[in-house]
């Protein structure tokens, strides 16, 4: 009898050596329970939830939390709780049906409440359920049928090349479930730390979520007049993440902060500090001496990161030609080719969704959405032919782009992209005479549809990534994924109504929606005959050219200018505990272990943190308002927990024992 797999192989975060195979926990030679009525709807019941959940707290604070943790928390509990045998293959199930409500809220909110927003002031400007059903749908059927050509590629052919942060901490939770044992506790463990810590700080604010350099005497002045500032964010999950990102990447994405926070913006306020600057029309009176460091990377140095990621995405593409047209030719070739045959030829693991279904699905679903502009947006056959071309050509490209940033730094820019595919396409709608709300309403849905793409595939290739190591079959995940996408959508556009009519989007109480209001604030002067910033995205591309000239990851770095600083100083603190924890002993063997409780260490934090956002937010839902008011104190007490959990990171990996 075959001995049963409870931890992931040795291989499974490294490059393979000539001719080596991974092999996952679930053997590629059998059948094991993953679609049955319990996974499909346990999926569903945790799309629905979360999708509500995450729609709320994304439009009242601006944050979408991570459904995919908590969903495998929950799904590991009650089967364990329910003793359910062989369940690890259900889970996976559970977790890739259920992600999909954080993908489609992403999505959905960054853009399409700026119709609401504009509404306010243009009231001819309709805004109903269907616009905001079809927009995440369609949106949502595209990225995963742009995605499944470059499963392969992404999943397979690159494997160790890239971290996955997410899905290495989701897969650790599903795997430490199935397994038990010191691994399990150590994931409990550090999951208990960084869900208290996290949640301390978000609920309670006993100290600052943030540290500045404006806690030193002299911090504020230079802030003030220098416009030189540093910031750290000391949550317990954002240290993991940068953990498993690890230092090489960690330190690409902090040198393009570094660029924006130490040399750019001080540079703007150097040479322009007494000028009124207003690149896109969008009302802007204070001069750039009179702005904080962060106003200045918000109003324009992140249009910079916007532009180098955008050109760093192109040069991917171009350089990926090659997967693009092996991807395009294997759709083809399948034309030719009976089911049976392809069905035969490829393991249990490595099986898609025919290339002949992704390819008619796509045209389909292209043709849905000619259909829906036609007749629900822009009423005129011309200008929706115009809207389909966009939709397609701009999320087929930058779907590569979305899987990449996905697997470097498991954060999606989905919202510098659907900037850059709002002021595309409003350049362009204005050039076929389509302006005024029309206009608006177009270029909003153009832009909701392109960026739930964006974001369903980058979290598609998590979902992707998890079923690979643990050895689920991809064609039964892909199948699915649909359904939740489904579910996601319609909740999402309730959810959306019902918001509006309670708080509104604009006015005493309105609910905040920060990515959405940006886009209205961008297309509103574009539509009414204003710019974009060029200058800036041109600099970004110039920068991404550059790098790639001299062979430095733009596409890292180019996040690292549009993050803001304090979400990628942790990645470079954890990236430096990686590196430093793996690197203590001559013991090749040794070395690893201890990365490998490290990887755990950080898994447990960013799953103790995501699980506790939801609580949090269930907490603001009910209007449970335990905040302490910040003090002068708030910020420096930080230190104190914050080295805590970095020096219990690096001894708990560092007592590490290599395997017998």
């Amino acid at each position: 009898m075959e001995e049963k797999k409870t931890q992931l192989p040795e291989n499974a975060h490294r490059e393979l050596k000539p001719g080596e195979e991974y092999q996952p926990l679930l053997s590629p030679q059998k059948n094991y329970p993953e679609v049955t009525p319990w996974s499909v709807t346990l999926g569903i019941i945790m799309t629905v939830i979360f999708s509500a959940a995450a729609a709320y707290l994304g439009l009242k604070v601006g944050q979408v939390f991570e459904a995919a943790i908590p969903i495998a928390i929950i799904a590991v509990g009650l089967s364990s709780g329910l003793k359910r045998k062989n369940a690890l293959g259900e889970n996976v199930m559970i977790q890739s049906i259920g992600s999909c409500s954080g993908a489609i809220v992403a999505g959905a909110i960054f853009t399409l409440p700026a119709l609401f927003i504009l509404q306010d002031k243009y009231p001819e400007l309709t805004v109903n359920f269907t616009k905001v059903f079809f927009s995440s749908l369609l949106g949502g059927i595209l990225g995963i049928l742009f995605l499944i050509p470059f499963r392969k590629y992404f999943v397979k052919e690159q494997h160790g090349k890239y971290p996955f942060p997410e899905a290495t901490a989701t897969t650790q939770v599903l795997v430490s479930g199935e397994s038990g044992g010191k691994g399990a506790k150590t994931l409990l463990v550090s999951g208990l730390i960084g869900g208290l810590y996290d949640f301390i700080v978000s609920t309670f604010g006993l100290w600052g979520e943030t540290l500045t350099t404006k806690i030193l005497p002299w911090g504020t002045a230079i802030a003030d007049k220098a416009k030189v500032l540093l910031k750290v964010n000391t949550g317990a999950a954002v240290l993991g993440l940068g953990y498993i990102v690890g230092l090489k990447y960690a330190f690409i994405i902090c040198c393009g902060s570094f660029l924006v926070w130490l040399v750019i913006i001080p540079l703007m306020n150097l040479i322009w500090g007494g000028q009124v600057i207003d690149l896109m029309n969008t009302g802007i009176t204070q001069t750039i001496g009179e702005m904080s460091p962060e106003q200045i990377f918000k109003d324009y140095a992140r249009h910079i990161g916007i532009g180098g990621i955008a050109t760093a995405g192109i040069v991917g593409i171009v350089k990926s030609f090659g997967v693009i047209k092996s991807a395009l030719g294997l759709a083809a070739s399948e034309f030719g080719r009976k089911k049976s045959d392809a069905e035969t030829e490829v393991i249990r693991t490595q099986r898609d969704i025919s290339m002949k279904i992704v390819v008619v699905g796509i045209i389909i679903t292209l043709l849905v959405v000619f259909g829906f502009f036609a007749i629900g947006v822009v009423d005129n056959i011309w200008h929706a032919v115009v809207g389909v071309l966009i939709v397609g050509i701009i999320a087929f490209l930058f779907t590569t782009v979305a899987a990449n940033a996905i697997a470097i730094v498991g954060s999606n820019p989905v919202s510098g992209m659907t900037l850059m595919t709002l002021i595309l396409a409003s350049l362009i709608m204005v050039a076929v005479g389509l302006n005024g709300t029309a206009g608006m309403t177009a270029a909003l849905i153009i832009g909701g549809v392109v960026c739930t793409a964006l974001s369903v595939a980058g979290a598609f290739i998590t979902d992707l990534k998890i079923g690979y190591w643990i050895g689920s079959t991809p064609k039964k995940q892909e199948s699915w994924k649909f359904l939740g996408t489904l579910v996601a959508a319609a909740t999402v556009g309730g959810v959306m109504l019902v918001l509006n009519k309670t708080y509104g989007f604009t006015g005493e109480g309105a609910l905040v929606a920060p990515q959405a209001n940006a886009m209205a604030a961008v297309i509103e002067p574009m539509m009414n005959g204003g710019s974009a910033p060029w200058l800036l995205y041109g600099i970004g591309a110039v920068i991404a050219l550059v790098l790639t000239f001299f062979k430095v990851p733009a596409l890292p770095f180019a996040l690292g200018m549009f993050i803001p600083i304090d979400l990628n100083m942790p990645m470079l603190i954890g990236g430096a505990i990686s590196w430093f924890v793996g690197s203590r002993s001559k013991d090749k063997a040794l070395n690893e272990a201890r990365t490998e409780k490290g990887t755990l260490i950080a898994s447990g934090f960013i799953a103790g943190g995501a699980l506790m956002g939801v609580v949090s937010a269930i907490l603001r839902f009910a209007n449970v308002d335990v905040y302490i008011e910040p003090s002068p104190w708030t910020e420096p007490v930080a230190i104190i927990p914050y080295a805590a959990i970095i020096i219990y990171m690096i001894y708990s990996a560092l007592k590490a024992k290599k395997a017998e």
